[in-house]
């Protein structure tokens, strides 16, 4: 059951103009330029957005990929990019938006492995762009920066820089972008909580050099040392210090935000894997999403979500900066969305839990599909579009009534997000890149 608190004060914060506003710079909204899309949010701003379709009918184009991978694709004025396996190779791919035509490759890495079995590779992280340039990033470090027209800016290599990663199942952690800066999140470790290998940094997109790096320390030990989350910019309030826009990083049983001018910390919130009860293997995989006055972060193995209200600094653990918690009901691996005063939950078994994004009382949970779930929904034209395991992207109509608008068996596994832009939706399976549109 939820633990909400007072409306009051949730209304109070509205009326001062206390709001959460997640920040993308450089792109424009027709655009998908990085996993979550303009704004950071999973939230897509188009209309006239296809809600039936089959591999067999209402596809504009497939295009064959070389290998699977989970990372999301981007989309930036007529070319859509993506990271791929093709055999030993991790390469970036630029496909036109119009027939699917393959129009550069490049390899950033070699030296693929499998993670899980069919669960991933190290094709994981998502690339980002800002139109002009797209940078990719790999689960072993490896990090280049090309044009959009394919020729190469820049390289470097994270592990060499910052230290070897040390993660159980991969590096899977997408940079964010904002005004002209990149912001990567590097946790893992050896299992001791007395050695600290966790780093957050923020690298300059013109040159890749650091800008700024920071340790990331806390408590955690074994299992929980491993994120596989991403990091994400919101802005939070209006005035004063709240004001300031933020990097919220999460994993290693805290969510921690830091200056993004000078990577000096600014707050952090723990008590989810409490020491008196320490869980060792809750990893957290789902990243925390924003919208309607609320942080709302996941914690792991279907365990609580929380509703972080802006504003504090320091330790704000047990500072009442915690506006409501639902227990039992996180995702696990996809991350919520928030919009129109909601928050959507797609569980990896394939429940949606809608939750109401002031009090935290559930207004409905559904099971959509019984089938794996390790992409996060999106949202466009007011349709919810949840992507399962096996290849069925179901669309259900958002708002307080469910209401399920479709099924669209695709036939192929998919593990990545889809991604609107320009009144399209682009999905990406472990056999093709599909354009959808009216």
């Amino acid at each position: 059951m939820p633990l909400p608190l007072s409306r009051l004060s949730v209304f109070v914060g509205a009326v001062l103009g206390v709001a959460i506003a997640c920040l993308v710079g450089g792109a424009a909204r027709a655009d998908w330029p990085q996993w979550r899309g303009p704004t950071g949010t999973g939230v897509a701003d188009a209309g006239g957005v296809p809600t039936r379709w089959s591999r067999g009918g209402g596809v504009a184009w497939r295009t064959p990929l070389p290998g699977p991978a989970g990372s999301t694709p981007v989309v930036a004025g007529d070319r859509v990019f993506l990271t791929t396996a093709d055999g030993n190779a991790l390469k970036l791919q630029a496909y036109a938006t119009g027939d699917g035509a393959l129009t550069w490759e490049r390899v950033v890495s070699t030296g693929d492995r499998a993670v899980r079995g069919d669960e991933g590779n190290l094709a994981s992280p998502s690339p980002v762009t800002d139109g002009s340039v797209v940078v990719a990033l790999m689960g072993d470090g490896k990090m280049r920066c090309y044009r959009v027209d394919g020729s190469p800016v820049w390289g470097v290599d994270l592990q060499r820089r910052y230290g070897a990663f040390d993660i159980a199942f991969g590096y899977t952690s997408t940079p964010v972008l904002h005004e002209g800066k990149l912001y990567v999140q590097m946790i893992h470790g050896d299992g001791d909580p007395s050695t600290h290998e966790a780093r957050v940094a923020c690298l300059d997109l013109a040159t890749g050099n650091e800008v700024w790096s920071a340790d990331r320390v806390t408590g955690a030990s074994r299992e929980c040392e491993h994120a596989y989350t991403s990091p994400l910019v919101v802005k939070l309030g209006t005035g004063g210090r709240g004001a300031a826009a933020e990097l919220i990083t999460h994993g290693a049983d805290f969510v921690v935000a830091y200056d993004l001018a000078d990577g000096s910390e600014r707050w952090r919130l723990g008590g989810m894997n409490p020491p008196g009860n320490y869980h060792p293997t809750f990893r957290f995989v789902a990243s925390p999403a924003a919208g309607d006055g609320v942080l709302i972060v996941p914690t792991a193995k279907r365990g609580p979500v929380y509703a972080v209200r802006p504003g504090g600094a320091g330790d704000v653990t047990g500072a009442g900066r915690v506006a409501w918690t639902l227990n039992r009901s996180t995702p696990d691996v996809p991350t919520p969305l928030v919009h129109g005063g909601l928050v959507y939950l797609c569980g990896e078994n394939g429940t949606l839990t809608t939750v109401d994004a002031v009090s935290g009382e559930v207004v409905y949970r559904k099971r959509v599909v019984a089938d794996r779930h390790r992409a996060s929904p999106i949202l466009a034209d007011g349709k919810l579009f949840m992507t399962s395991r096996r290849g069925l992207v179901n669309v259900v109509r958002a708002g307080r009534d469910y209401e399920l608008l479709a099924s669209n068996e695709m036939g192929e596994p998919i593990s990545s997000t889809p991604v609107v832009a320009g009144g399209t939706i682009y999905l990406r399976t472990f056999d093709a890149l599909y354009a959808v549109r009216d």
